[in-house]
């Protein structure tokens, strides 16, 4: 009987001593689970961060912000209302011209033109549509690309038609979803 009470302690404080460790190895688990979860949301987050991030270009009173993105990001009743394809081949440059006065920002029509090319040289003329939503004027306009392809875009906006046009260029990555 001693022999029974003394195995049952010992197994007992075994017991505890397991239930210790597996204590302590849930709680690593967890921390290793919350570091590796930590370690994978700080590049989302960069990614996402940045990837909101506003393009403009400023000139004299004017901001001219700009984005070209694949058509398949607009939802089926956005390019149905606006006319838009949407196609993983296909993607929309949109401009909006900003009058900047003090600390206000009023969008402001504008004469935008433009020209895409790729690395190779072909070159594609960009034809703009003005779209209002209420105070906001956009631009837009439709592109092809292939899979993997950099483009290089020069624009003229000309929000003033007594002004010459600002001049603006960039290039940009694009991939086929």
């Amino acid at each position: 009987m001693a022999f029974s009470i003394l195995r049952a302690s010992r197994l007992n404080a075994l017991g505890r001593g397991v239930q210790k460790t597996s204590t302590l190895n849930v709680k690593v688990m967890k921390l290793t689970a919350l570091s590796l979860k930590t370690i994978l949301l700080i590049p989302l987050l960069w990614l996402a961060s940045h990837a909101g991030a506003e393009q403009f270009k400023p000139f004299d009173n004017y901001e001219v912000h700009y984005n070209a993105f694949n058509s398949s990001f607009v939802t089926p009743e956005v390019a149905s209302a606006y006319n838009l394809q949407r196609s993983k081949s296909r993607a929309l440059m949109n401009i909006a011209v900003l009058k900047v006065a003090d600390s206000n920002k009023l969008s402001v029509k504008a004469m935008v033109k433009g020209t895409m090319k790729n690395l190779i040289g072909q070159s594609q003329d960009l034809d703009f549509t003005e779209i209002r939503e209420g105070e906001s004027i956009y631009y837009i306009a439709s592109f092809r690309f292939t899979d993997d392809e950099v483009l290089k875009f020069e624009l003229d906006v000309q929000p003033d038609p007594n002004k010459p046009a600002y001049k603006m260029s960039f290039q940009q990555h694009f991939y086929a979803d």
